[in-house]
């Protein structure tokens, strides 16, 4: 269904800087429809009936969407068929020059449809930076740049990853080579703009801003970080947002376009797709690691190739770590207490299939596509509907099917009602005999004792603390620990 909403474009992290502030509002005009239409931007917004969709009209072709040939080849080269429908909806309204809002579900390829009109510009002029790409994570980041290299094989692309942890001076020497299209997490380029007079001027031609995951690039924690960047590059830009979520913050962006904009809806709040199997184990807290224990020895009989462990904090990720390592299991941990090297060798191990299991906080909960996950398995139950979401969709990506098992204790009976009622699905019991589970309870409490021990050697409590400390006083400093908390509060996230 396609409809035209007013807007008006004056959302105050997009609003051009205006000349002169007014010590007064100015009084309400008296309705002038036609003439207003100067003024505001129009909304083209498209809700696709069936949400979840993932194919689309077989006569719907790349060819058919104004890319160019060697696009079209590309994509056929890489098994890309035909365009999913966040693609079909949205390549040609950014080829027509449109912002666009993209809200499609996890696996949807979201990514081409962004990257390949992007790539189909940057071919027609290859100079300077033409895109800058703001995604929330480092994992993330890296997994852009590969996506963009992938679509982008046959134009001798350059693409730049700017991200924390890594040489502040080698990106700044990288970005002064000026990349086609530079991807970012939104602290580093913030630094790098403010900290560097020559970084600025490398934008002045860029063409795209993009914003994936862009529900949680605009969270408030970002916004000093955000506006650096804006105020960098050209007003004539497109800018392009893509999410699997619809939050407050987007429901505002909805008024930032100069341009005409255009909004594609794929399915309305929270929704999980239908070849995701989601099932609990209701437990007492204590044996916790006893029971999943039991699921992992079960992977190989269930035909899991590999599984994500989600867990709530950093501390519970890397003492379980430890815990999976006295038990002789291959797996790998990632979390923000990890150097950048580090992460990246942890995901390269649990890619290549060299590592079955990963043990990770929310940081891997977005955008990373990996194939083989076949589990997501929820160690802690998250706070926020939305956070179960996006871990799950590690899983059930572009039609496959795949397997989601929560551990709920006593305590967190109410976020899974909460959860049920939010992605209007009730979750099934996963079924496993008591017995079995508990007969290995003695081995796994005493590898739980040395790896708490190892945890307490490692220090890890101490710079825990620290970082606290760190992280609390940055998020004063910003004004944002009580905006966050009022925020969260009201969207009920």
């Amino acid at each position: 269904m396609d409809e035209q909403i007013l807007l008006d474009g004056n959302f105050p992290l997009f609003a051009k800087p205006k000349s002169k502030t007014r010590s007064k509002p100015e009084p309400q005009p008296e309705p002038e429809p036609e003439s207003k239409n100067a003024k505001t931007a129009q909304l083209e917004k498209f809700t696709n009936p069936d949400p979840n969709s993932t194919t689309t009209d077989s006569t719907v072709t790349f060819a058919g969407l104004g890319l160019a040939e060697w696009a079209v080849q590309t994509c056929k080269e890489l098994g890309m068929r035909r365009p999913t429908p966040v693609q079909t909806h949205c390549i040609p309204k950014i080829l027509e020059g449109k912002d666009v809002l993209g809200l499609a579900q996890t696996g949807s390829g979201k990514t081409a449809a962004f990257a390949l009109p992007i790539l189909h510009r940057l071919a027609e002029d290859p100079y300077g930076v033409l895109a800058l790409v703001i995604t929330p994570t480092r994992e993330l980041a890296y997994q852009l740049a590969e996506q963009f290299k992938a679509l982008g094989s046959g134009l001798h692309l350059r693409c730049e990853v700017v991200v924390g942890g890594m040489d502040l001076l080698t990106q700044a020497k990288s970005l002064m080579n000026r990349p086609h299209v530079v991807i970012a997490t939104p602290g580093r380029i913030k630094v790098l703009l403010e900290e560097d007079p020559d970084i600025p001027p490398v934008f002045s031609r860029t063409k795209f801003l993009v914003l994936d995951e862009a529900d949680r690039v605009l969270d408030v924690g970002f916004e000093e970080e955000l506006r650096v960047v804006f105020q960098c590059l050209p007003k004539n830009r497109q800018t392009l947002l893509f999410s699997a979520t619809m939050t407050s913050d987007l429901q505002t962006l909805l008024e930032l376009s100069a341009n005409k904009a255009y909004f594609y809806e794929a399915y309305e709040g929270f929704k999980t797709v239908e070849t995701l199997k989601q099932q609990y184990i209701f437990i007492p807290k204590n044996v916790k690691d006893v029971y999943l224990m039991h699921v992992l020895s079960k992977m190989e009989d269930m035909g899991i190739r590999s599984a994500i462990i989600f867990v709530s904090t950093c501390r519970s990720c890397h003492l379980l770590s430890l815990l999976l390592e006295e038990l002789d299991q291959e797996a790998v941990a990632l979390h923000s207490f990890k150097s950048q090297s580090q992460r990246l060798s942890a995901l390269h191990r649990f890619k290549s299939g060299q590592a079955t299991i990963l043990l990770a906080t929310d940081v891997a909960s977005r955008g990373l596509d990996i194939p083989t996950v076949d589990l997501v398995l929820n160690y802690d139950i998250p706070r926020y509907p939305r956070d179960y979401v996006h871990r799950v969709g590690r899983t059930a990506r572009a039609g496959r099917g795949g397997l989601a098992v929560s551990f709920v204790t006593q305590n967190d009976v109410d976020l899974i009602h909460e959860i049920e009622a939010v992605v209007g699905k009730q979750l099934e019991e996963f079924e496993c005999k008591e017995q079995e589970v508990l007969s290995d309870i003695t081995r796994v409490y005493k590898a739980r004792r040395v790896a708490t021990m190892k945890l307490m050697d490692d220090g890890f409590e101490e710079k825990a603390k620290e970082r606290k400390k760190q992280k609390l006083k940055m998020l004063a400093e910003k004004g944002s620990l009580k905006k966050r908390s009022e925020k969260r509060k009201k969207s009920g996230e």
